[in-house]
């Protein structure tokens, strides 16, 4: 499963959001680390893993960091998909005319999430639902805070280490 690997510049971009904004990446790494978190909404992997990806981004919501969903859908179709699995962190749209933003991260499979330092490299690229690496981006970003990162998961939950995309 292709995507750009950690250690690669993350390319730029500048897409609208659901809100009719714009948002692009440059501007969004002068506050802090980015989290990129690509899904389609018919993907039952990103079904399961973007309600956790909310609680990445209520642990550290406030604090120098971004996380930002990049949606495969059309606007109408995001929304209702961020209604349906609570996902509060800002989302914009990669055209599915063309996926040029998803191309140029090398997507092949969503979920995809990256780890983008402020500098603009990618230091975790993760391709499907890996408990592992979403527990190894909550300790980067607790640590850039120096904070002891809260926990995830709740008692007694059963979180699968890994489920393809």
């Amino acid at each position: 499963m292709a995507a750009l690997p950690a250690g690669q510049r993350a390319p730029d971009f500048t897409l609208p959001t659901v809100e009719g904004k714009k948002v692009s990446l440059h501007s969004a790494l002068t506050k802090g680390p980015v989290v990129l978190v690509f899904f389609k909404i018919n993907c039952p992997v990103c079904q399961y893993a973007l309600p956790f990806l909310e609680r990445l981004h209520r642990a550290h919501h406030g604090e120098k960091v971004t996380v930002l969903g990049i949606s495969q859908n059309n606007r109408s179709d995001t929304l209702k998909f961020t209604r349906e699995y609570g996902v509060s962190f800002p989302v914009a749209l990669d055209d599915p005319a063309n996926y040029a933003v998803s191309n140029a991260f090398g997507l092949t499979h969503v979920p995809t999430v990256f780890y983008v330092a402020p500098r603009g490299e990618i230091e975790i690229s993760s391709v499907s639902w890996s408990k592992a690496d979403i527990e190894a981006i909550h300790g980067k970003l607790a640590e850039q805070h120096k904070q002891d990162p809260a926990p995830l998961w709740r008692k007694g939950e059963e979180i699968a280490d890994f489920r393809a995309g």
